[in-house]
C-alpha cells in the first residue's frame, strides 16, 4: 500500500479560513492568551516563511516562522504554531514541515529559531534548551520549554535578551 504524498507550499491569503479552522481545532481560544501568540500578532510576517501542507488537496498542516529581535539583534525566528491536523497526527508531517522551514529560513539568511514548546518533540528537529535567563519572552513562559535551533552554527551566542516582535516591514530581510 503507498500513502499519498503530502505538498509543501506557502500559505496564501485564500488558505486563512482553513488556517484558522486548524488553530481552532488544534489550540482553542486560549491561544490568544499565550505569550507566543502575542508576541506574533505584533510582528510583521515574512510570507516566505508560512507554509502549508497539503494532501489531496486539503490542508493538513501548518507552519509560521517570525521574524523577531532578541535584546536589539535580528535574524532570529519565533517558530509557531506548528500544527497538524488530528487525523494525520504521528505520520512525520509536523517534522518534515519543521525540517522544511528550518532550512528555507537559513537560506533567506536568517541565523536562530526560538519556540515554546516540548523538548521530546523538537529535538528530533535539533531544538535545545536556551540557558535560563539568557533569552526570554514579554510574558510567562515556562522556561524549561524555551528552546533553540541554530540555523548558523555558534548563532545562540550573539543573542540574548527580551524576545520582540518586529514591526516594521523594512527591518525583515
Amino acid at each position: 500500500m503507498t500513502t499519498p504524498s503530502a505538498t509543501i507550499r506557502l500559505q496564501t491569503p485564500d488558505d486563512q479560513p482553513a488556517l484558522q479552522y486548524l488553530n481552532e481545532c488544534a489550540f482553542g481560544p486560549g491561544r490568544f492568551a499565550r505569550t507566543a501568540y502575542r508576541v506574533r500578532e505584533n510582528s510583521v510576517r515574512d510570507p516566505r516563511l508560512n507554509l502549508c501542507m497539503e494532501l489531496d488537496g486539503a490542508m493538513v498542516g501548518a507552519m509560521d516562522l517570525t521574524p523577531v529581535t532578541v535584546g536589539d539583534v535580528p535574524g532570529a525566528l519565533l517558530l509557531g504554531p506548528l500544527i497538524v491536523s488530528g487525523d494525520h497526527q504521528s505520520l512525520g508531517h509536523g517534522l518534515r514541515l519543521m525540517l522544511y522551514g528550518l532550512k528555507r529560513a537559513k537560506d533567506l539568511g536568517y541565523r536562530l529559531v526560538i519556540l515554546v514548546g516540548d523538548l521530546p518533540y523538537y529535538v528530533r528537529a535539533g531544538f535545545c534548551p536556551i540557558p535560563r535567563g539568557r533569552i526570554e519572552l514579554p510574558g510567562p513562559v515556562d522556561p524549561a520549554r524555551l528552546l533553540y535551533a541554530e540555523l548558523v552554527p555558534g548563532a545562540l551566542e550573539e543573542y540574548s535578551g527580551l524576545i520582540r516582535g518586529i514591526r516594521d516591514p523594512s527591518n525583515v530581510d
